[in-house]
């Protein structure tokens, strides 16, 4: 898909790297299914990054706009479920 993905110009290539890895995540969820610890890890790594719940709703809206790819729920099916893949339905 072409897209653009969400950053703030204050990160430092490594923040962007790493929330790019974050939604690169979310596309696997949706596209083939990743790995729980995986997902897991990289959201810890994006909340690092994006801390404020603000902050993170405004770039997950943008990446959902662009992508079709739900952060929220791929993050929600992470937290509620002890599948060891994360696998999400397309629309």
């Amino acid at each position: 898909m072409e897209y653009q993905y969400s950053f703030s110009l204050d990160w430092s290539t490594d923040e962007v790297i790493d929330v790019v890895a974050f939604f690169q995540s979310i596309e696997a969820a949706y596209e083939k299914g990743i790995e729980r610890e995986k997902l897991m890890s990289a959201y810890r790594r994006f909340k690092e990054i994006v801390p404020g719940k603000a902050d993170e709703k405004r770039i997950c809206n943008e990446f959902e706009e662009s992508s079709g790819y739900s952060s929220y729920r791929a993050v929600k099916r992470l937290k509620e479920s002890d599948s060891k893949i994360v696998k999400m339905q397309s629309r």
